[in-house]
């Protein structure tokens, strides 16, 4: 019966970064691990949100602060980018001595859009940031967006040099029905297991971190993932294409008053800071 009445996820490792090359590009752009953690522990928190996507669905997970981190995003294909208010600075760290994502986000909004080719239109969640903590305003979202009450935890584990190990997570969601005594069990495994981040750094499996979770409650062949983030640039065929269609947005009259005005139409994307100009006739030729 315990397998009906939880509907467990785990992502151990999420975003190991593979290979000397890529571990370089990602540490040149962010060079100490209190700028990069959030960024890495978003494409987790989207890697887990992975798990409740139905079929062909991609969801696409937007963090805009108010602090050092301004927007990050992240989808289901390991897609990360994010902006910076001051990419030099570092935000403190925690009285435990721990990263302090939440001081680098500060408050703002955190937004859920899920498309499905099928339908023309995406839907779109949104709560208000309580505490800059990827893992804790993404369950409240769960909970009051999409009346899903879930266990949710998220974690970093940094190499000695800094460089980023793994981020992982895990979401267990309790279904209608759920016994007492299996409440009772999940919440003495989730008091007594161990950070997300100790998890990680213990070098554990997805199949131990999951008996442990699940330990006394009888659940078996747990879905689980991995995958290896990009961390742009930005992908410059489609980057094209979504600019063009941006502009297009603005309609007709808008687009011909732009050129009269200005000569051009250029669109610089905020994020990798590519600039490209567009002639009128293509722009609406996308209208």
């Amino acid at each position: 019966m315990a397998t009906k009445l939880l509907r467990p996820c785990f992502h151990f490792p999420l975003t190991r970064l593979q290979g000397a090359a890529h571990s370089r590009l990602y540490a040149s752009r962010f060079s100490l691990p209190r700028r990069r953690s959030s960024f890495v522990t978003t494409c987790a928190a989207d890697e887990v949100l992975r798990s409740l996507s139905k079929n062909g669905e991609v969801a696409v997970l937007v963090a805009e602060g108010t602090q050092l981190v301004q927007e990050v995003i992240a989808d289901t294909y390991g897609n990360v980018k994010g902006t910076m208010s001051n990419p030099s600075a570092d935000p403190p760290l925690r009285e435990d001595g721990k990263l302090n994502v939440g001081a680098a986000v500060g408050r703002g909004v955190l937004a859920v859009v899920r498309s499905h080719p099928k339908n023309e239109q995406p839907y779109q969640g949104m709560i208000p940031i309580a505490t800059g903590e990827v893992a804790e305003d993404l369950a409240r979202y769960l909970a009051d967006s999409e009346q899903t009450n879930s266990a949710l935890a998220l974690g970093v584990s940094i190499n000695r040099d800094t460089s980023i190990r793994s981020a992982g997570g895990f979401l267990i969601q309790v279904l209608p029905f759920a016994g007492e005594d299996t409440l009772r069990q999940l919440e003495v495994n989730l008091a007594s297991v161990p950070s997300v981040t100790e998890l990680l750094h213990q070098g554990l499996g997805r199949k131990d971190i999951t008996a442990r979770l699940l330990e006394g409650i009888g659940l078996s062949d747990v879905p689980s993932s991995s995958l290896c983030p990009r961390y742009g640039p930005c992908e410059i065929g489609d980057l094209q294409d979504r600019m063009k269609r941006a502009v297009a947005l603005l309609g007709p009259e808008e687009v011909k008053n732009i050129m009269r005005e200005e000569g051009k139409i250029e669109v610089t994307c905020e994020f990798c800071r590519e600039t490209y100009q567009f002639e009128q006739e293509e722009v609406l030729a996308a209208v």
